[in-house]
């Protein structure tokens, strides 16, 4: 399930957003300030951030400067009732992805977010595919020849990791980092997991001293 962060501190507005977009399948965290998302990021990895730009604490520009200059590139869009130039193109200035102005229609922030999670996994269909594999991006689900393939959480997560990585080593310490939301992953447990995705006979090698990669070849 893909994790979206949400800044917003219209709370009519937020719960309806929350509403909607749990019911598309997201995974919704909400924020009313700028200090609390920054708190939230630092704790959480997320997919999409949706922010407001007029927010207590720290507006939405200088938030996502400070997230960009920190290396954070998680895909943003600002959802602002700011229509003028300036901040359009201040809104872009300072690393967002797209600029939706209120009021918006829902249909088109969905539109809007399935693209940007598609550009994320470098691939403009739902789909990637790997030898006989097939990762969709938008359910998170794995396929073997069209048979799906259930996984545990911390399995579903590595294989998001692969599939968006594919042909690039990932290191291991990246993917605990990754893997550890709910508790601290050791090692160890990495290994037992990246063993059972290898029982799936996905093609993971393991790049000595570094990490794993999922190869094409």
């Amino acid at each position: 399930m893909n994790k979206i962060l949400l800044l917003e501190d219209d709370i009519i507005l937020a719960e309806t957003l929350i509403e909607l977009l749990e019911a598309e399948n997201y995974e919704i965290t909400l924020a009313n300030n700028g200090k609390k998302v920054l708190e939230l990021t630092y704790e959480n990895k997320f997919n999409i951030y949706l922010f407001d730009v007029n927010v207590p604490s720290l507006d939405g520009f200088e938030l996502l400067k400070q997230l960009r200059e920190a290396g954070d590139i998680t895909p943003t869009v600002f959802l602002t009732a700011l229509n003028d130039i300036e901040s359009f193109t201040k809104g872009f200035d300072v690393g967002a992805d797209d600029y939706i102005k209120k009021p918006f229609d829902f249909d088109e922030l969905i539109v809007r977010i399935q693209f940007l999670l598609k550009k994320q996994y470098k691939s403009y269909t739902n789909n990637i595919h790997l030898q006989n594999f097939k990762f969709n991006t938008e359910k998170n689900e794995l396929y073997l020849q069209d048979n799906f393939i259930a996984l545990s959480a911390y399995e579903l997560k590595l294989t998001q990791l692969f599939f968006k990585n594919i042909n690039n080593t990932l290191s291991k310490d990246y993917l605990i980092e990754e893997l550890s939301y709910n508790k601290i992953i050791s090692d160890g447990t990495l290994r037992v997991y990246i063993n059972k995705l290898r029982k799936h006979s996905l093609p993971i090698k393991t790049i000595k001293g570094v990490g794993y990669r999922l190869s094409s070849s």
